[in-house]
């Protein structure tokens, strides 16, 4: 069904979407330590900006994935399924 093409393409994008974050924010948290003596009157670990730039990023890759989701939901599966 159309739920179920929908729901598998969100949990992948979901998936990979929590594993990119968690690299990427592991992997800031090691470059502010390296970069601290750079930051001028700005705190290394400031929670407001990591939990803005976290939704921004889960929202603009929520977007990416409901997108082709959506079309192909609206694809009938025996033309594409056909062309192959």
């Amino acid at each position: 069904t159309s739920w179920q093409v929908m729901k598998l393409i969100l949990g992948r994008g979901a998936i990979q979407t929590v594993g990119g974050l968690t690299g990427g924010l592991l992997g800031a948290f090691f470059i502010t330590r390296a970069l601290r003596s750079l930051l001028v009157q700005v705190k290394p670990y400031d929670p407001v900006t990591l939990v803005s730039v976290l939704s921004l990023l889960l929202a603009v890759s929520f977007f990416a994935c409901y997108l082709p989701a959506r079309h192909a939901t609206r694809v009938d599966a025996l033309t594409i399924l056909g062309a192959e």
